[in-house]
């Protein structure tokens, strides 16, 4: 099969048939095999109502649907477990991602060898203060966090190879960076494709500014689990001796300005609770560490690594 097109909506049925006509077009003029996996977020309207129905017509036209709500990363992830493609592409349900894109980002994954190719909607028709400005804003700071150079991580549309969907474990928010957790388990070839942004031509958005804040948390997260994931004494250890080191050198300055110069009132001085305060906070993160090893290496998948290929 040459395309898998993972899609996650949420009450989108009145935008679902143009779609999936749409999407059915363009496979059939340029001969893909195909499979359009509709994952429904716990809909309340009848969005699962209109999948059955081009279901019928089409067998190609799958679905999902949760009983509830649990959010878009939730549904890439069935999506992407269910995936059978050679190459992926994931879009957005709102009719904004054209699927005729799709044949362009096809051919950089196949022919020009990419491993993920984000789209890069150049030129948005959301309102700019309200989304394009938090949406800039949030992609510089993404862009210097993680040290790929996309300008939209946010971007719905986007294309993988089959074994980078496979590989990744997308959770809680992490949808947005997909790019960023494909990076980090070893696929360097991540390139990016301008893309046609539509207007919205039925219902609202179902995100508000606060994905922008969850965002950024959900980037620390990223960073420091791909980094000390396996070894957290390696950052809670460095940093807790550090500031032990600070509060030991203080604490001893004090000490012999008191003993052998004989200064008195030590224990009034503002240095004299910051040496404090940094010996406790470095003994704590020590001992978090400590702890954090110790899960780490009881852990099952304490020696689970990433092999891209063997021999023989």
């Amino acid at each position: 099969m040459n395309i898998s097109i993972v899609i996650s909506l949420l009450n989108e049925a009145e935008s679902l048939p143009e779609l999936i006509t749409w999407i059915e077009r363009v496979m059939a003029e340029n001969n893909y095999t195909y499979e359009i996996i509709l994952v429904d977020d716990g809909s309340r309207d009848s969005s699962w109502e209109v999948i059955k129905e081009h279901r019928e017509k089409n067998k190609s036209v799958k679905g999902i649907k949760f009983r509830r709500n649990y959010g878009k990363s939730a549904a890439i992830f069935v999506g992407f477990e269910a995936a059978q493609g050679e190459v992926v592409i994931t879009m957005d349900a709102d009719l904004q991602d054209s699927p005729d894109e799709i044949p362009g980002l096809y051919k950089m994954i196949k022919e020009e060898g990419y491993d993920l190719v984000s789209g890069w909607k150049k030129k948005r028709y959301d309102p700019v203060f309200a989304k394009n400005l938090p949406s800039k804003l949030f992609n510089w700071a993404a862009r210097k966090a993680s040290g790929l150079s996309l300008h939209d991580f946010n971007c719905g549309l986007k294309a993988y190879k089959n074994n980078v969907v496979k590989t990744i474990e997308v959770y809680g928010e992490m949808h947005r960076w997909i790019p960023v957790l494909a990076a980090r388990a070893g696929f360097s070839k991540i390139g990016e494709k301008v893309v046609i942004h539509q207007k919205r031509k039925y219902g609202s958005t179902k995100f508000g500014i606060e994905r922008f804040i969850n965002g950024f948390l959900d980037l620390l997260s990223i960073t420091f689990i791909s980094k000390f994931s396996k070894r957290p004494m390696h950052f809670f250890g460095l940093w807790g001796s550090l500031s032990f080191a600070l509060g030991f050198f203080i604490l001893s300055y004090l000490s012999i300005a008191k003993f052998v110069f004989l200064e008195y009132r030590m224990t009034e001085r503002p240095l004299f609770f910051l040496g404090l305060l940094a010996i406790i906070f470095g003994t704590q993160l020590f001992i978090t560490g400590f702890l954090a090893e110790l899960i780490s290496r009881s852990s099952s998948e304490r020696n689970k690594y990433q092999i891209e290929e063997k021999m023989n």
